[in-house]
């Protein structure tokens, strides 16, 4: 059982790392340093912020059903809440079209965005990919895409073997907490 996609979050994180960039930013530049989010809170709190699966493609890891809110059409009749505050992309870039409110992410959360921000905000998207290549978890899916699980994130993170199955286990727990507050 895997934590379901909060697609409100990842929109306020989104908007978060758009705001930050004045409004405007290469889709692959945002997916990753959502990733790097993700993966950051994962390493020091044991949970995501966007609830996302990953996925190592060629240009490197990146959140997968955020990559595909970029990159694709809405369903006709559905409400994205993610096109209502970021655009469709044109050319390769996306911007923010509204701030949502940020009642879903928490100050310490708020707070990594601006350090993966400070520390990765200012490399241009393919500096960022060589970058995303040297992360231990990343694999080359040779134009295919390869799953990453936190397992392996927290493998890369130097995380016990102990430490992990705590993570996962914690995981699963809200996970299933999940699934009875809103089942599908």
């Amino acid at each position: 059982m895997v934590l379901r996609f909060d697609e409100r979050r990842a929109t306020q994180a989104a908007a978060r790392f758009l705001k930050l960039r004045g409004g405007r930013m290469s889709y692959l530049k945002l997916s990753q340093l959502l990733y790097l989010l993700d993966r950051e809170a994962l390493l020091r709190w044991g949970r995501p912020v966007t609830t996302d699966r990953y996925v190592s493609i060629d240009n490197g890891p990146v959140v997968s059903r955020i990559y595909d809110l970029i990159r694709e059409e809405p369903a006709p009749g559905t409400d994205s809440f993610w096109r209502r505050y970021i655009s469709a992309p044109q050319g390769w870039e996306v911007a923010l079209l509204a701030e949502p409110a940020p009642d879903e992410l928490s100050r310490a959360e708020d707070s990594v965005i601006e350090e993966i921000f400070a520390g990765f905000g200012k490399m241009n998207r393919w500096d960022l990919v060589r970058f995303s290549h040297e992360l231990p978890e990343w694999q080359d899916p040779n134009g295919s895409a390869i799953p990453i699980q936190d397992r392996d994130i927290l493998r890369a993170g130097n995380r016990t073997e102990r430490e992990i199955a705590a993570v996962e286990a914690e995981l699963e727990s809200l996970a299933a907490a999940e699934a009875l507050l809103h089942p599908a």
